[in-house]
Protein backbone atom coordinates (compact mmCIF):
# COMPACT_ATOMS: atom_id res chain seq x y z
CA UNK A 1 0.00 0.00 0.00
CA UNK A 2 1.39 3.72 -1.01
CA UNK A 3 0.84 6.14 1.24
CA UNK A 4 0.52 9.95 -0.26
CA UNK A 5 4.48 10.75 1.20
CA UNK A 6 5.85 7.15 -0.57
CA UNK A 7 8.45 9.08 -2.63
CA UNK A 8 9.27 5.94 -4.08
CA UNK A 9 5.67 4.65 -4.51
CA UNK A 10 3.65 5.15 -8.35
CA UNK A 11 2.98 9.15 -8.95
CA UNK A 12 -0.90 10.05 -8.11
CA UNK A 13 -3.12 9.72 -11.09
CA UNK A 14 -4.94 12.44 -11.73
CA UNK A 15 -7.89 11.53 -14.29
CA UNK A 16 -8.89 13.56 -17.28
CA UNK A 17 -11.88 15.75 -17.37
CA UNK A 18 -15.15 14.84 -19.22
CA UNK A 19 -16.63 18.08 -19.51
CA UNK A 20 -19.98 17.55 -21.25
CA UNK A 21 -20.39 15.67 -18.60
CA UNK A 22 -19.68 16.98 -15.86
CA UNK A 23 -21.14 20.24 -16.97
CA UNK A 24 -24.30 18.49 -17.79
CA UNK A 25 -24.44 17.66 -14.41
CA UNK A 26 -23.45 20.42 -12.93
CA UNK A 27 -26.08 22.18 -15.29
CA UNK A 28 -28.90 19.91 -13.19
CA UNK A 29 -29.62 17.52 -16.44
CA UNK A 30 -31.00 14.12 -15.49
CA UNK A 31 -28.27 11.75 -14.63
CA UNK A 32 -30.20 9.13 -16.54
CA UNK A 33 -29.55 11.09 -20.14
CA UNK A 34 -26.17 12.44 -18.91
CA UNK A 35 -25.16 8.06 -17.99
CA UNK A 36 -26.89 7.45 -21.51
CA UNK A 37 -25.06 10.38 -23.39
CA UNK A 38 -21.72 9.55 -21.43
CA UNK A 39 -21.61 5.48 -20.69
CA UNK A 40 -18.11 6.02 -19.75
CA UNK A 41 -18.06 8.96 -17.46
CA UNK A 42 -18.56 7.26 -13.85
CA UNK A 43 -19.70 10.26 -12.04
CA UNK A 44 -22.69 10.15 -14.15
CA UNK A 45 -23.35 6.35 -12.63
CA UNK A 46 -22.12 8.20 -9.23
CA UNK A 47 -24.77 9.91 -8.91
CA UNK A 48 -27.68 7.37 -10.19
CA UNK A 49 -26.33 5.14 -7.39
CA UNK A 50 -25.97 8.16 -4.82
CA UNK A 51 -29.65 9.06 -6.05
CA UNK A 52 -31.24 5.53 -5.27
CA UNK A 53 -29.36 5.14 -2.20
CA UNK A 54 -30.84 8.47 -0.88
CA UNK A 55 -34.22 7.26 -2.10
CA UNK A 56 -33.87 4.02 -0.33
CA UNK A 57 -32.77 5.43 3.12
CA UNK A 58 -35.75 7.91 2.92
CA UNK A 59 -37.82 4.86 3.64
CA UNK A 60 -36.39 2.47 5.32
CA UNK A 61 -32.47 2.77 6.16
CA UNK A 62 -31.54 -1.05 6.63
CA UNK A 63 -34.08 -2.37 4.18
CA UNK A 64 -33.24 -3.78 1.27
CA UNK A 65 -35.22 -2.41 -2.36
CA UNK A 66 -35.05 -2.45 -5.86
CA UNK A 67 -33.63 1.13 -5.33
CA UNK A 68 -30.80 -0.40 -3.00
CA UNK A 69 -30.36 -2.66 -5.76
CA UNK A 70 -30.37 -0.38 -8.65
CA UNK A 71 -27.47 2.27 -6.81
CA UNK A 72 -25.66 -1.46 -6.39
CA UNK A 73 -25.93 -1.89 -9.98
CA UNK A 74 -25.08 1.58 -10.79
CA UNK A 75 -22.32 1.78 -8.52
CA UNK A 76 -20.59 -1.24 -9.96
CA UNK A 77 -21.02 0.26 -13.60
CA UNK A 78 -19.25 3.36 -12.18
CA UNK A 79 -16.88 1.47 -10.68
CA UNK A 80 -15.39 -0.66 -13.42
CA UNK A 81 -15.73 2.29 -16.24
CA UNK A 82 -13.55 4.21 -13.64
CA UNK A 83 -11.39 1.41 -13.59
CA UNK A 84 -11.10 1.70 -17.47
CA UNK A 85 -10.51 5.00 -16.98
CA UNK A 86 -7.66 4.47 -14.49
CA UNK A 87 -5.59 1.96 -16.29
CA UNK A 88 -5.92 3.73 -19.81
CA UNK A 89 -4.18 6.84 -17.80
CA UNK A 90 -0.95 4.53 -16.04
CA UNK A 91 -2.94 3.24 -12.69
CA UNK A 92 -1.79 -0.19 -12.11
CA UNK A 93 -4.17 -1.48 -9.62
CA UNK A 94 -2.61 0.47 -6.72
CA UNK A 95 -1.78 3.68 -5.76
CA UNK A 96 -2.74 7.40 -4.99
CA UNK A 97 -6.09 8.14 -6.99
CA UNK A 98 -6.20 11.64 -5.17
CA UNK A 99 -9.99 12.62 -3.91
CA UNK A 100 -8.39 16.79 -4.21
CA UNK A 101 -8.59 16.27 -8.07
CA UNK A 102 -11.99 16.53 -9.12
CA UNK A 103 -12.27 14.31 -11.91
CA UNK A 104 -11.48 11.11 -9.69
CA UNK A 105 -14.58 11.77 -7.80
CA UNK A 106 -16.80 9.78 -10.19
CA UNK A 107 -14.75 6.90 -9.81
CA UNK A 108 -14.30 7.14 -5.79
CA UNK A 109 -17.97 8.50 -5.29
CA UNK A 110 -19.05 4.88 -7.25
CA UNK A 111 -16.57 2.92 -4.98
CA UNK A 112 -18.81 4.95 -2.12
CA UNK A 113 -21.72 4.20 -3.67
CA UNK A 114 -21.00 0.32 -3.83
CA UNK A 115 -19.72 0.15 -0.33
CA UNK A 116 -23.25 1.74 1.01
CA UNK A 117 -25.10 -0.87 -1.11
CA UNK A 118 -23.04 -3.74 -0.35
CA UNK A 119 -23.35 -2.82 3.11
CA UNK A 120 -27.27 -2.56 2.92
CA UNK A 121 -27.46 -5.97 1.12
CA UNK A 122 -25.54 -7.67 3.30
CA UNK A 123 -22.02 -8.05 1.14
CA UNK A 124 -19.59 -7.49 3.94
CA UNK A 125 -16.54 -9.04 1.73
CA UNK A 126 -17.46 -6.52 -0.90
CA UNK A 127 -18.32 -3.48 1.61
CA UNK A 128 -14.59 -4.11 3.12
CA UNK A 129 -12.99 -4.23 -0.51
CA UNK A 130 -14.76 -0.65 -1.16
CA UNK A 131 -13.22 0.47 1.92
CA UNK A 132 -9.78 -0.66 1.64
CA UNK A 133 -9.46 0.51 -2.04
CA UNK A 134 -10.92 3.68 -0.86
CA UNK A 135 -8.07 3.90 1.38
CA UNK A 136 -5.85 3.10 -0.64
CA UNK A 137 -6.53 5.05 -3.48
CA UNK A 138 -6.94 8.66 -0.57
CA UNK A 139 -6.65 7.87 3.15
CA UNK A 140 -9.32 10.92 3.09
CA UNK A 141 -12.38 9.73 0.49
CA UNK A 142 -14.44 7.79 2.59
CA UNK A 143 -14.28 10.69 5.34
CA UNK A 144 -15.42 13.03 2.32
CA UNK A 145 -18.09 10.77 1.54
CA UNK A 146 -19.79 9.70 4.91
CA UNK A 147 -18.20 6.07 4.69
CA UNK A 148 -17.06 4.63 8.31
Amino acid sequence: MTSFGDLLGPQPVLLPENVEAESALLEKQDPVQVAAAHPTASIAWAHLAEAALTRSEATDPDSVDADVIAAYAFARTGYHRGLDLLRRNGWKGFGPVPWSHEPNRGFLRSVGALARAARTIGETDEYARCLDLLEDCDPRAAAELGID
